[in-house]
């Protein structure tokens, strides 16, 4: 089963190259250009990453990120922001809020796949741990 990934890109040209991209590499997107809408579609799809422009009208980057986190349906959604906003300050500000990763604009398509991957990976170990943790709690009370 293909993994789920939401975009939210405010310019065009470049949510379409990332949209091409993944799908390519047999990833499932979701995409938009508008916080509000973003929040509802994660919530909706509860895709299994979630990348994020930060700079936006309405509800930027930021404000996405941490509506996410208030909902519990939402807030272990692996998150990287992509942003042309390099500034050390403004990177730890993303990092500080809890975003899993941040992609400098302009980004390579290998830069981005890797980053992709790595959170997913980083993710389904988690959740395999967790399980495992489970099963076993539950074995020890039969």
């Amino acid at each position: 089963m293909s993994k789920k990934i939401l975009i939210i890109e405010d310019e065009h040209a470049v949510r379409e190259n990332i949209v091409d991209c993944l799908t390519l590499n047999d990833y499932e997107v979701f995409d938009t250009d508008d916080g509000y809408k973003a929040i509802e579609l994660a919530v909706q799809f509860q895709p299994d990453l979630i990348l994020c422009d930060i700079m936006m009208p309405a509800v930027d980057g930021y404000n996405v990120l941490l509506a996410l986190q208030q909902n519990p349906k939402t807030a272990t959604i692996p998150f990287i922001f992509l942003t042309a906003m390099a500034e050390r300050n403004d990177q730890r500000l993303g990092m500080e809020l809890g975003a899993d990763d941040y992609l400098i604009k302009p980004f390579t398509f290998d830069e981005l796949l890797q980053a992709v991957k790595t959170r997913l990976r980083k993710r389904s170990n988690a959740i395999k741990k967790l399980s495992e943790e489970v099963q076993e709690l539950y074995e020890g009370t039969e």
